[in-house]
């Protein structure tokens, strides 16, 4: 259970993540069941991209509608028949929520009949054993893969197999759906379910499909990464003409296809998701006639994407007189116009532009303006301590982009002194340590006493310290402590010889022990009295 957790959190991208939690989230507060199924949990197991969400839910999906709009859903068809919800999530991640349900088929080609169901009939209802698996997304059992026909053994064995000996019979598009799987996959059918699909062209079975499905199988082409080379195996196969009688290849725009698609992958590898579907309609049914495009667009069942390959024209139109007038009249004006606008309009203005100076400028903004960018002078910024942690630097950051951009500031000197006005005060220094209490104050403060005396005395006989020099100081300081009294210059004399003999006679005892010093003083004088005698 844990590994597919895992999977699922690092297959999904960080938009799909987002609204597997709101899906999630909306399903709880109704009281429903939900599982992440299909060609979800397929594209998951096999690494290959994920182009949707399919959702299951055991009750009526419709119910969740309105909680999602006011998430910021964007409801493209609303099926009451199967209780489903073809939906475009924040972040353009496309979705579909149905209930889980049984069907059974009294004619081929008729609806079936359907019921709730629990979610392992809904999984027995299904195409192909690949698409036939179900992820638990409920507290208890988030994580849980339901797969009752083996579809990840097929995976594995890169083939794919039809759940029963009828699917093609009752549901003659699983055909259609079976040639796009193969050359999406280039995995080959199993070989009974190559048999059966063999039978079912013989046998007319295609004469039978539903208008519905023919809808869904024209909305899938805009989905695939190739989808000039699934024309082309439809076309083979005969299915092509199934979708709409006057279509073929050489009504396909494939120069403008393809640079599409090249574009495309551009403007991802430089962070930008366009969502090429509607672009891809159009080219795929360029040289269409009005009336077979119209007939495709009101088989489709999503009308969002209908509305929007409808309107990629005028929208095109649009955006290139604004790139044309003033309002782009400089760099910084048409980077900033650019940047504001759609994704996919940039993208389809790229391949259709007619005037060559807006198709240069869309050029340059993908290309040549990236590389002003680099002149920014992260490193000076940093020292003048402009940092993305401030509030204001995006705008710093921008604006300098947008000058070196036109062309006025043409150094890095004059992106300096543009900058240094800019850069924050520098920080008040360190506070002070607290002052110290009780005994480490009191030991502290005896230690910054006793340091300056131990730098200038020296060691007397025994380790003890001479202080000579300390008391001639205090000495020479006396006439310096009291004023100075007018005397006599005999008088003045004899003061000052009186100052000195205590200083003589300090320096002279302190260096030696008291007691030792007297003896010979006193043997001395003893000696000089004698002789007077």
């Amino acid at each position: 259970m844990a590994d597919y957790i895992y999977t699922l959190e690092t297959r999904l991208s960080p938009d799909q993540q987002k609204a597997v939690t709101l899906v999630q989230d909306a399903a709880k507060a109704a009281g429903m069941n939900l599982y992440l199924t299909g060609g979800a949990i397929r594209d998951i197991v096999t690494g290959f991209p994920i182009r949707d969400l399919d959702f299951t839910v055991q009750g009526n999906a419709l119910k969740l509608q309105k909680d999602l709009e006011r998430a910021g859903a964007v409801v493209g068809d609303a099926d009451n028949e199967t209780k489903a919800l073809l939906l475009t999530l924040p972040g353009g991640v496309r979705a579909e929520i149905a209930m889980a349900r049984s069907e059974h088929y009294d004619k081929p080609g008729k609806a079936p009949q359907m019921a709730p169901a629990t979610i392992i009939e809904d999984l027995r209802r299904r195409d192909f054993t690949v698409n036939a698996m179900a992820l638990s997304l409920n507290e208890g059992s988030r994580g849980l893969l339901m797969d009752p026909f083996n579809g990840v053994a097929d995976i594995e064995a890169k083939v794919i197999r039809v759940l029963h000996n009828y699917a093609f019979l009752e549901d003659p598009s699983r055909m259609i759906r079976a040639t796009r799987f193969t050359t999406r996959f280039h995995w080959p059918l199993e070989e009974r379910t190559q048999a059966r699909y063999e039978s079912g062209k013989e046998n007319g079975y295609i004469e039978h499909i539903r208008s519905s499905s023919i809808g869904y199988e024209i909305e899938q082409l805009a989905y695939e990464d190739d989808p000039h080379g699934v024309l082309k195996a439809y076309e083979k196969e005969g299915w092509l003409k199934v979708l709409n009688a006057h279509w073929s290849t050489a009504k396909v725009d494939t120069a403008g296809l393809g640079a599409l698609l090249k574009t495309r992958q551009q403007m991802n590898e430089l962070g930008y998701t366009p969502e090429v579907a509607p672009a891809v309609l159009y080219f795929l049914t360029e040289r269409l006639g009005d009336k077979d495009i119209s007939d495709l667009r009101r088989a489709i069942p999503r009308k969002d994407l209908v509305e929007a390959w409808k309107d990629l024209d005028s929208n095109a139109h649009s955006l290139a007189k604004r790139l044309s007038g003033k309002e782009a009249a400089t760099p910084s004006r048409t980077w900033q116009l650019l940047s504001s606008a759609r994704p996919e309009m940039i993208l389809f203005l790229a391949i259709t532009a007619r005037q060559q100076a807006v198709a240069q400028k869309i050029k340059n903004f993908f290309t040549k303006w990236r590389q002003v960018q680099q002149k920014i002078p992260l490193p000076e910024m940093t020292e003048l301590h402009i940092t993305p942690q401030m509030a204001t630097y995006p705008k710093i950051a921008n604006d300098v982009f947008l000058l070196l951009l036109d062309g006025k500031l043409r150094s890095r000197t004059e992106t300096l002194k543009f900058l240094k006005p800019l850069a924050p005060p520098p920080p008040p220094p360190p506070p002070p340590p607290p002052a110290k209490r009780g005994r480490g104050a009191k030991a502290a403060a005896a230690a910054a006493v006793a340091a300056p005396a131990a730098a200038g005395g020296k060691p007397g006989a025994k380790g003890k310290v001479a202080t000579a020099p300390v008391a001639a100081t205090k000495a020479k300081s006396v006439p310096a402590a009291k004023p100075a009294v007018p005397a006599k210059p005999v008088a003045a004399s004899k003061q000052a010889a009186k100052v000195s003999k205590p200083a003589k006679a300090t320096a002279v005892k302190e260096p030696s022990k008291p007691a030792k010093a007297k003896k010979p003083a006193a043997k001395a004088q003893a000696t000089a009295k004698k002789k007077k005698k």
